[in-house]
């Protein structure tokens, strides 16, 4: 499968991500770029989870629908053609990390999938029905990695 270029001009891979981001901080969703995505798509989607928060990855955002030839989304903004679903707090759009305090830090897995037809997901989806309707559809795909603790 062919790799798609994500990443953040606000952290770098595998970096603590900036309170602004958090649930407690400004909670707005950090910006992102990507490049790379191939000829053949048809729409990309986002997912962001934290596969620390227990027995299942925590949704913090999900987002369909987004036009492979955006390149990228500016912070607290969605990015262009996209939908945005409801996460895991029950909210529709971004939520910022938000540990238990004292625990070591999270990591929050940003993933870019390239489609060539579009998703479909139940009415509110979890990160474990994402990842089953994305099985075998993706034609590429980009992550990066932030981490944070309270």
């Amino acid at each position: 499968m062919a790799g798609i270029m994500l990443r953040s001009t606000a952290f770098n891979d595998h970096d603590l991500l900036p309170g602004r981001f958090s649930r407690d901080g400004g909670n707005v969703s950090p910006p992102l770029q990507w490049a790379e995505v191939p000829d053949s798509t048809r729409e990309l989607v986002l997912l962001v989870e934290d596969p620390d928060a227990g027995r299942t990855p925590f949704l913090h955002w999900l987002v369909t629908g987004i036009d492979p030839a955006s390149g990228g989304t500016d912070e607290g903004a969605v990015p262009v053609g996209g939908r945005e679903w409801p996460n895991d707090f029950g909210e529709t759009g971004w939520s910022g990390p938000h540990p238990p305090q004292g625990e070591e830090a999270h990591r929050y897995f940003f993933r870019l999938y390239a489609l060539d037809r579009e998703l479909e997901l139940p009415a509110t989806p979890h990160a474990p029905d994402v990842h089953r309707a994305l099985a075998g559809q993706e034609i590429a795909s980009g992550t990066t990695v932030g981490t944070f603790y309270r």
